[in-house]
C-alpha cells in the first residue's frame, strides 16, 4: 500500500499536468511561475536545512570507525576508517562522497545448513547506487544547455561523451537508460526484499517513482512525442534571463516533465534526499578519531558549571557509596569506618 499511494500521487501529478496543458492560463503557471517558485523553495530550503544542521550541537566525538585506530607505534592502523587528522578526514570524506566507500563495503548475511550464519560481500547496491547518482548528475549537466547561451564547453563535452554511441536519431544518451534502470532496481529492491519493505515508508518510494517519471517523460519527449526544441529553448532562455516568454504549440508532455521536475525540487529540501548536503555535516564522518590524544571539551557547556570528575564525586559521596555496597576506588579512613 505504501508504494501504491506514492504511485497514485505521481499519476495524479501527470494527470494534473496533462489537464493544465490544455489551458492557456495554466500553461503559463506550469511553464513559468512554477519553475520560479520551485527553484526558490529548493535554494531556500536547502540553505535553511544546512544552516540548521550547522547550528546543531555535537558535544562528543562520534566518528564511525571500523578499523584499527592510532595506538602503539608498532600496531598498524587504518588511516581512512580511523582518521586522526584533518587530511585523513578529508580523504575519507572524498572517498565517501565521490565513490560511496561505505556502501562499497556492504555485506549480506545468510543462514546456511547447520544452522550457520555466513557473511558475504554484496556490491550490487553500491553499483546501482553509484550508477543512479552519476547518471542523474550527467543528466542535470546536459540540461544546462537549455539555460545558457553560449553553451559552456564542459556541457558540450559531457553531452558528447554521454551520446558517443550515436544509436539512432535523435541521439540516444546512455545515462537516460541507466538512470531509469538504476532507479527501477532501487525501487524493486524495496518492494521485493521483505526486510527492506518492512522499514520502507511512502517517503522512500515517492522520490524514486518521481525520478522514474521524470526520466521516462524526458525520453518520451525525445523519441515519441516530439517537442519543438526551439520553442523550449526560447522558454528556458527567458526564464534564465528573467524575461519569460511562453511560446505557443509546446507539447503537453513537456508540461508533465516540468511539473514532475518542479515537484522534485520542492520536495527535495524536506526529504531524505537532503543527504546530498547533510553528508558534509555528518559528525560520524567529518570528525577525527583522536579522543585518546586530545581532550575535547563540549563548547556548549555552561561556563558557570564546573566539571565534576569521578574522583571528586567519590570523595563527596564515598560514605554513602560504601553504605550502599557500591565499590569505591579509595577506602574510607579508619576513623570513619569505626563510626
Amino acid at each position: 500500500m505504501k508504494v501504491l499511494y506514492s504511485f497514485i500521487a505521481v499519476l495524479a501529478l501527470v494527470g494534473l499536468a496533462l489537464v493544465g496543458s490544455q489551458m492557456d492560463g495554466t500553461q503559463y503557471l506550469l511553464g513559468v511561475a512554477l519553475p520560479y517558485l520551485a527553484f526558490g523553495i529548493f535554494i531556500g530550503g536547502f540553505v535553511y536545512r544546512v544552516l540548521q544542521w550547522s547550528k546543531s550541537p555535537v558535544p562528543f566525538r562520534i566518528p564511525t570507525t571500523c578499523g584499527q585506530g592510532k595506538s602503539l607505534p608498532w600496531i598498524k592502523r587504518d588511516p581512512l576508517d580511523c582518521p586522526v587528522n584533518k587530511w585523513e578526514v578529508a580523504a575519507r570524506m572524498f572517498l565517501e562522497i565521490f565513490l560511496f566507500r561505505s556502501l562499497f563495503r556492504n555485506t549480506k548475511a545468510e543462514v546456511n545448513d547447520g544452522p550457520q550464519l555466513a557473511y558475504g560481500s554484496s556490491k550490487y547496491l553500491w553499483l546501482f547506487g553509484i550508477l543512479f547518482h552519476y547518471s542523474f548528475l550527467v543528466v542535470v549537466i546536459r540540461h544546462l544547455r537549455l539555460f545558457t547561451e553560449p553553451i559552456p564547453l564542459f556541457v558540450k563535452l559531457v553531452e558528447f561523451g554521454d551520446g558517443i554511441l550515436q544509436l539512432g536519431a535523435p541521439t540516444l544518451y546512455q545515462t537516460d537508460l541507466i538512470l531509469v534502470g538504476a532507479a527501477t532496481f532501487l525501487l524493486l529492491r524495496r518492494v521485493i526484499m521483505p526486510q527492506i519493505r518492512y522499514i520502507s515508508l511512502p517517503a522512500d518510494y515517492f522520490p524514486l517513482l518521481l525520478i522514474i517519471g521524470i526520466a521516462i517523460s524526458g525520453i518520451l519527449m525525445r523519441w515519441v512525442f516530439r517537442v519543438d526544441i526551439v520553442a523550449v529553448k526560447q522558454l528556458t532562455d527567458g526564464i534564465a534571463s528573467f524575461s519569460p516568454v511562453l511560446p505557443q504549440g509546446i507539447s503537453p508532455i513537456f508540461f508533465v516533465h516540468v511539473l514532475l521536475v518542479c515537484t522534485l525540487m520542492i520536495y527535495f529540501p524536506f526529504s531524505k534526499l537532503m543527504h546530498m548536503g547533510g553528508v558534509f555535516l555528518s559528525p560520524t564522518r567529518n570528525m577525527a578519531n583522536n579522543n585518546r590524544a586530545v581532550r575535547h571539551i563540549n563548547p556548549w557547556n555552561d561556563p558557570n558549571i564546573k566539571p565534576h570528575a569521578y574522583a571528586a564525586y567519590e570523595d563527596e559521596f564515598r560514605e554513602f557509596m560504601v553504605d550502599a555496597g557500591i565499590p569505591v576506588e579509595k577506602e574510607l579512613p579508619a576513623a570513619e569506618k569505626e563510626e
